[in-house]
């Protein structure tokens, strides 16, 4: 049997001389900091005062112990040196001997040690000296962002981002083990799993690696209780397996997630020598891409069932990937498997991410679009990048193809849009960018390796150059023109097909910003503020956009930084709401972001230490299987109802128009029905229309009160020209919870939490309560004091939209 050793200790990291004790996997960075050579990146400015990093060359070295093989004594025939992933260029040398040179962080190596041991050396480039030597090679390409990134195999936002830090790294990324065979190993497994009339088929293609030509090999694989073998011929074979009605793996709110192990054996003479492992999940998955009345589709069909896909972007979850543990991918995952989320989408400016991260989707029913690296840049097609980007395609798609979640290969981000549209055209005048990548060898190796998953060129995408590449009426879109420009009510503008990007920025937690600006007089514009928001003219975009909803408020920071929570939380929903009460024209919505991989001021729901904004919670009632909404359409008000759960909704409506006072001057009681998986509209009676600033709409369904039921608002002018009352309501505090009694109208109400302790946590985000309501927030983290001052502590953790003065 194959004998792996793990070769994680005794590595240590050469800097001046000096040999630093070495994690791996990690990073130089981690190394650096664990030994206090550099500060924490992450806190004030001190980002820039660890650039020099990234500019040097670095040697991990550790002691090869004697390789078994031909002269070892464990009777083995090969050990090959095994490195999952490397961190970016690099060369590996064995007692001075050259094994070989690397230059991809997406890929894994092996190399034949067999009888070898001594001092192993792993001499890193630095990647900006690699990239520039391609680029001064190749010649220079547009890009949206001034560095090398695009003439390298490497995670492009570790050379920073509009949301990210400039940290370049370098490292062994990913484990790194010895492994002793003799005469065969698996080389790799290529599952087919395909599921038709009940009957679910796995096709095990299978590649193996011998040290004996002669020997006679067999496979055999079982899974459910079914056994095949088959034999190898040459260094491949097949097995086909057939199991009878399978369970079928469903994303999550459509049915379980049902998985199998199947386990495949390679044997000579009756005695095992490799097995492989793995589970999967019997679904089929399509993607309706048909032409039709109003353009062209990307609707996503799982097993037969259409989707309104619920969706958000990822980004890698720590600008350090390694420090990336199998319980924080859970937790993070599981995070927006809560909000309701169900396609997480890999953005392609990261990195193909580890078996964790596919292991907990498809344990939580969360679908994967799986973008290729590369994002926002024109890529040279010319060796030495061509060869490698057919290679770590072919390796990463057959890694990944066990997985059920993943449902989608997607060629690149906005680089077929930023061709037509950024100048990039004619910059190029004719040299390469990535479309043979895009139309050519990406959709070329899916087709050959993985015909069981639909394959798009590109994110933003109208599936044909006789179209523009963001045509909203044709595939994928991006809405970014509202967060540059516009107020987030022009999302009603247009019905895309799917929108893959959109999203509004805020800042992080308090509690996370105290930690990370230590010592900062925080501000709007102050050092270390301006330093972790990345985006161009960030700042500005937040301000103007607060403008056309409220009063910007001037030298009260605490102020600023719950309104700018609250703007997210209300641009966002603006454009959720519209997207998806047009179902089923528009097809999905993936919010730019979830994460974040630092504290910064970002689009993220989830902030760099890992506290859900208010847009998180208001992500729970967004894409929650029912929803209520109140949408301006062609001179109407119009309520409506969406329903994606796999029932029929039948329910008691009340409509109210009511005056910010909280008195009621009109109202309706209706009987509201939406069949499963279709939006039910019910236009407002123009009686009950809010005529001027002083007055709103309220939508009652399922009972009333956003705790007992569903509610929509409309208020008809922006929150800066409504006269609220000032607010008054009561607290009370018992263990574990917060309870909120409204006395007036109270427009989004919000508990940070983090300010009673940054480690407190509460189950609810922005809540509006009516005169006489109530609302018990769950809170977990904090203990209120014994002297009875829990009721003001909270108070002045509370916040809410006030009159303007």
């Amino acid at each position: 049997m194959v004998d792996a050793t793990p070769l994680t200790d005794g590595w240590s990291l050469r800097y001046d001389g000096r040999a630093l004790p070495a994690a791996v996997p990690g990073c130089v960075h981690t190394d650096l900091l664990a030994a206090d050579v550099i500060p924490d990146p992450f806190l004030g400015r001190n980002e820039t005062e660890v650039a020099w990093v990234g500019r040097r060359e670095w040697v991990y070295e550790t002691e090869l112990p004697a390789a078994s093989g031909a002269t070892g004594s464990a009777g083995h025939e090969q050990t090959d040196l095994v490195f999952e992933g490397l961190d970016t260029a690099a060369e590996i040398v064995l007692d001075g001997r050259l094994l070989g040179r690397v230059r991809n962080m997406h890929r894994s190596y092996r190399f034949d040690v067999t009888g070898m041991s001594g001092r192993l050396a792993v001499r890193f480039a630095s990647a900006y000296t690699e990239a520039e030597a391609v680029r001064d090679r190749l010649g220079d390409r547009p890009n949206a962002y001034p560095e090398p990134f695009p003439f390298l195999r490497k995670m492009a936002c570790s050379f920073g981002w509009d949301w990210g830090p400039t940290l370049v790294t370098a490292g062994i990324w990913r484990p790194v083990r010895l492994e002793h065979w003799s005469t065969a190993r698996i080389a790799r497994v290529r599952p087919l799993v395909t599921v038709e009339d009940g009957l679910g088929r796995v096709e095990l293609a299978v590649d193996v690696e011998r040290t004996r030509v002669e020997a006679d090999l067999t496979l055999q694989a079982r899974i459910g209780g079914v056994q095949m073998s088959a034999a190898v011929d040459g260094t491949s074979g097949t097995v086909r397996l057939q199991v009878p009605d399978p369970a079928l793996w469903w994303p999550r709110g459509y049915g379980e997630q049902p998985l199998y192990e199947v386990e495949l054996t390679l044997a000579h003479d009756g005695a095992p020598l490799d097995v492989w492992r793995r589970r999967i999940g019997f679904r089929s998955v399509e993607l309706d891409r048909s032409p039709d009345a109003h353009g062209t589709g990307f609707t996503l069909v799982v097993n037969g069932t259409r989707l309104f896909a619920r969706g958000v972007n990822w980004i890698p979850d720590d600008v350090f990937p390694s420090r990336i543990t199998r319980e924080r991918y859970r937790e993070r995952l599981a995070q927006a498997a809560e909000a309701g989320v169900d396609l997480v989408r890999v953005w392609g400016g990261g990195i193909y991410e580890s078996e964790d991260f596919y292991d907990a989707c498809d344990e939580l029913g969360l679908l994967v679009w799986q973008d290729f690296p590369f994002a926002c840049a024109a890529y040279p097609e010319e060796q030495p990048l061509r060869g490698e980007v057919e290679a770590e395609a072919r390796e990463n798609v057959v890694r990944l193809m066990p997985h059920p979640s993943l449902v989608l290969w997607n060629g690149n981000n906005e680089n077929l849009w930023g061709f037509r549209d950024w100048g990039w055209e004619q910059r190029l005048a004719g040299e390469s960018w990535g479309e043979g990548y895009y139309l050519g060898v990406l959709p070329r190796v899916v087709a050959e390796l993985d015909p069981t998953r639909p394959y798009t060129a590109g994110s933003p995408w109208s599936e044909s150059w006789d179209r523009h590449p963001n045509d909203p009426a044709h595939g994928t879109h991006h809405s970014w023109d509202v967060w540059n420009r516009d107020d987030y009510t022009a999302y009603r503008a247009n019905v895309p097909r799917f929108v893959a990007e959109f999203g509004w920025q805020a800042p992080p937690a308090y509690a996370t910003l105290r930690r990370a600006l230590p010592g900062e007089e925080l501000a709007p514009d102050s050092p270390g503020m301006l330093h972790h928001q990345k985006a161009d003219d960030g700042n500005g975009k937040l301000e103007r956009g607060l403008a056309r909803r409220f009063p910007v408020p001037e030298g009260d920071f605490d102020r600023w930084h719950y309104l700018m929570q609250v703007n997210q939380a209300r641009a966002v929903a603006a454009g959720i709401e519209h997207w998806r009460s047009h179902w089923p024209v528009c097809a999905g919505t993936v919010v730019w972001q979830l994460n974040d991989c630092w504290p910064v001021t970002s689009w993220a729901a989830i902030d760099g230490d890992g506290r859900p904004k208010p847009l998180y919670h208001e992500l729970r009632r967004l894409y929650a299987d029912r929803l209520l909404t109140l949408q301006p359409r062609a001179g109407e008000l119009v309520l409506a109802a969406v329903n994606q759960a796999g029932e029929d909704w039948s329910c008691a409506l009340r409509l109210r128009r009511m005056s910010v006072d909280g008195v009621v001057v009109a109202a309706v009681d209706l009987t509201l029905t939406a069949a499963a998986r279709t939006v039910a509209d019910v236009r407002v009676p123009r009686e009950l229309v809010p005529t001027g600033p002083k007055e709103f709409l309220v939508a009652d369904a399922d009972g009333e009160g956003e705790t007992d039921g569903l509610r929509a608002l409309h208020f008809p002018v922006p929150d800066r020209e409504v006269p609220y009352p000032r607010p008054e309501f009561d607290v009370t505090v018992a263990p574990g919870t917060v309870t909120v009694t409204a006395r007036t109208l109270v427009r989004d109400l919000l508990l940070q939490a983090d300010r009673l302790d940054p480690a407190a946590r509460t189950d609810t985000g922005l809540v509006t309560l009516l005169p006489g309501e109530r609302v018990t927030l769950g809170v977990r983290g904090w203990q209120a004091p014994d002297d009875g001052s829990g009721a003001d502590a909270v108070r002045s953790a509370l916040y809410c939209v006030e009159p303007a003065r």
